[in-house]
């Protein structure tokens, strides 16, 4: 992952005004757990409105879904339900020539209640003008416990040691 292509992908999604949380590793890695990590992990509101932003904004950057998805499918609640039980789809894989070493995988489902983690988010600027939203530690703990890989085990284990009780919070 390349922090050019993290500031590319914050500054494109902020311009079109798409709402979206930071998960996975580059979430761990903000909340004190450095890590490598290959892909950039995304929680969008997942209104049609927003998802065709979503895709416009990346779409700017020369991002594509792996597989042939359109922003009207992903926007389409039943269609993403039929997606996550018959084919046991989680996220959606975006990848650009220009930013190779930074794959994006978009959650296909909110997993959490949006609004609510939105509000409590922690916010950043990943480069001055460039603000980003990454999940809270609890709600990210909690995702990771539901999991349950090996690599989320870890990454609990470890932020549990760096934070103590107060991971739980």
């Amino acid at each position: 992952m390349k922090l050019a292509s993290l500031e590319a992908i914050a500054k494109a999604l902020h311009g079109g005004d798409v709402p979206y949380l930071i998960a996975g590793g580059v979430a761990v890695n903000a909340h004190g757990y450095g890590r490598l990590t290959q892909d950039l992990d995304l929680v969008i509101r997942l209104a049609p409105d927003v998802v065709n932003r979503a895709f416009a904004a990346l779409a700017g950057l020369g991002y594509a879904p792996r597989v042939p998805v359109t922003a009207e499918g992903f926007g389409d609640p039943e269609q993403r339900r039929r997606w996550m039980e018959e084919k046991g789809m989680l996220v959606l894989t975006f990848y650009s020539d220009r930013h190779r070493e930074t794959p994006i995988d978009l959650f296909v489902n909110e997993p959490f209640d949006f609004d609510e983690e939105y509000r409590h988010a922690v916010r950043e600027e990943i480069a001055p003008g460039i603000p980003v939203r990454i999940l809270r530690l609890s709600t990210l703990l909690k995702l990771k416990q539901d999991a349950g890989r090996p690599q989320d085990l870890a990454d609990i284990e470890e932020l549990r040691r760096l934070h103590g009780e107060d991971a739980d919070a």
